[in-house]
C-alpha cells in the first residue's frame, strides 16, 4: 500500500498543491535525468547513431506497459495531444450527414480538429450535454450511448472529463461503436498514469495522452497508441527516422517508401529528443514502480472522508462510484458559499486548485495527504455563508 511520496518532490510543506490536472510537480528523479541529458551535448562525438533509437524504444515499451498494450510499435512519440488528434483527423474520411460524437465541454484540443473536419465534410459534430440530474454521471453515459447511431463515424471522448473527473463508460461506448462501425478515439491526458486503462481489453482505435500532467513528464511531450485502423495512414509530417531502415545512416540517401512498423510513421520529427525523452522515461519508471492502481487507491483513500465533510457543508460532489479518485469537481450553491471569500481563503492558505466550468477542480496525487485536505476544508468553512432560518 502506498504512503505519501512527497519526499520524491520539492513541494514546500506550507503549500497544498491539489492541482496535478493543471501541471504536475516535477519528480526529483526527472529533474536529475534532465540535468544529465542536457550535459550530454557538451560532447556530441559521444552520441552514436544507435542513441537515436534505444531510448525511444525504451520509452514506447514503458508507455505500453502502463496502458497494457502488447505491441510497443503501436506507440508514437508526439509533442502534444493536439498533434495526435490532428493525426487522427487527417486519416478519417467523413461523408455528408455523418457525425462525430463528443461530450459537452471537452478540452478544446479534442474539439477544434473535429469542428474543422465536420464543417469541411458537411457532417455533424454531435455534442452530448451533461444532464441536470441527481444521477448525473449515469444519465450522461446513457445519453452518450443513445446519441451513437448508424451515421456515427467516430466517438472522440476522454476517460475522465477534464473539468470534473466524470468517468465515462468506455467499455459500453466501445461496444456501441463496434455495433455501428464507428471509431473510438480517447483523450487520456487527464487519466492515463493515475486511472487504470487497458487497451488490450478496450481496443480503442487511438489513445492520445499529453505527458505533463499525470505522467509527470516535461512539457511538449506526449504519447499516442494507434490501432490497426491507422496502419496505412498518412502522417502529419514526413521525417527520415520514421522510414524503414532509418537505423542505417549510410543508407539514408536510398530513399525508402515504407514506414517503420505499427504507429512508427506518426511520431514527430526529432522524436529522439535527447533531453525530454530521458526525463519522460524517468517519470514513467516511477509510475510503474508505484503502480497506477495504487495511485488511484491512494487518492481515493485520502479524499473520501474530506469529501463527506464538504458534502455536509453543502458542496455538491459526485458519488465515489461514478467519479475518479485523482480528479473530481466540487460544485457550490451560491446561496451557501461566497466564491470571492473562497478564492481569498485559497490564497491565504496557499491551497492550489483550479476552476473549470462550473466546478472547482481538485486533483490530488501521492504527494498529498490528509493534512492537505484539512486545509482545503478550512477554506470552504471560511467561505460558508451564515444561513439563518
Amino acid at each position: 500500500m502506498l504512503t505519501s511520496q512527497k519526499h520524491l518532490f520539492q513541494l514546500p510543506d506550507d503549500v497544498t498543491y491539489l492541482n496535478c490536472a493543471y501541471l504536475s510537480p516535477q519528480l526529483r528523479s526527472v529533474e536529475t535525468a534532465g540535468f544529465q541529458a542536457v550535459s550530454h551535448k557538451n560532447l556530441p562525438f559521444m552520441v552514436q547513431p544507435v542513441d537515436f533509437f534505444t531510448e525511444v524504444i525504451k520509452l514506447k515499451s514503458l508507455f505500453a506497459n502502463i496502458i497494457n498494450a502488447s505491441d510497443p510499435t503501436r506507440i508514437a512519440i508526439i509533442p502534444s495531444a493536439s498533434y495526435g488528434i490532428a493525426t487522427v483527423a487527417k486519416n478519417v474520411k467523413l461523408r455528408a450527414g455523418d457525425n462525430i460524437m463528443v461530450a459537452e465541454d471537452q478540452f478544446p484540443s479534442n474539439i477544434y480538429s473535429w469542428q474543422r473536419l465536420t464543417q469541411e465534410a458537411n457532417a455533424e459534430l454531435r455534442v452530448v450535454a451533461a444532464p441536470i440530474a441527481t444521477n448525473r454521471t449515469e444519465a450522461w453515459n446513457e445519453a452518450i450511448l443513445h446519441a451513437i447511431d448508424e451515421r456515427t463515424r467516430m466517438v472522440a471522448i476522454a476517460n475522465a472529463h477534464w473539468a470534473d473527473g466524470t468517468r465515462f463508460d468506455l467499455m459500453a461506448i466501445r461496444q456501441k461503436t463496434r455495433e455501428v462501425g464507428a471509431l473510438l478515439v480517447i483523450d487520456g491526458t487527464q487519466s492515463v498514469g493515475a486511472l487504470p486503462i487497458d487497451v488490450k481489453l478496450l481496443q480503442p482505435d487511438a489513445l492520445i495522452c499529453a505527458s505533463y500532467k499525470w505522467l509527470f513528464g516535461p512539457y511538449s511531450t506526449a504519447l499516442a497508441y494507434y490501432g490497426s485502423y491507422f496502419d496505412n495512414g498518412i502522417p502529419i509530417e514526413e521525417n527520415w527516422i520514421n522510414r524503414l531502415n532509418s537505423e542505417d545512416f549510410r543508407g539514408l540517401v536510398k530513399y525508402e517508401p515504407a514506414y517503420q512498423p505499427g504507429a512508427g510513421r506518426y511520431s514527430v520529427g526529432e522524436q529522439s529528443n535527447f533531453v525530454l525523452v530521458p526525463m519522460l522515461i524517468a517519470a514513467l519508471e516511477q509510475i510503474i514502480a508505484w503502480k497506477v492502481i495504487n495511485i488511484q487507491t491512494y487518492c481515493k483513500n485520502i479524499s473520501r472522508k474530506p469529501l463527506e465533510i464538504l458534502q455536509e457543508l453543502g458542496c455538491k460532489v459526485e458519488d465515489e462510484t461514478t467519479r475518479c479518485g485523482h480528479l473530481f469537481g466540487i460544485r457550490l450553491d451560491d446561496a451557501l458559499f461566497d466564491f470571492q471569500a473562497l478564492s481569498q481563503a485559497f490564497a491565504e492558505h496557499q491551497v492550489y486548485v483550479s476552476v473549470r466550468g462550473t466546478s472547482i477542480r481538485v486533483a490530488p496525487h501521492v504527494y498529498n495527504d490528509e493534512r492537505d485536505f484539512d486545509r482545503l476544508i478550512q477554506c470552504f468553512e471560511k467561505a460558508r455563508r451564515k444561513v439563518y432560518y
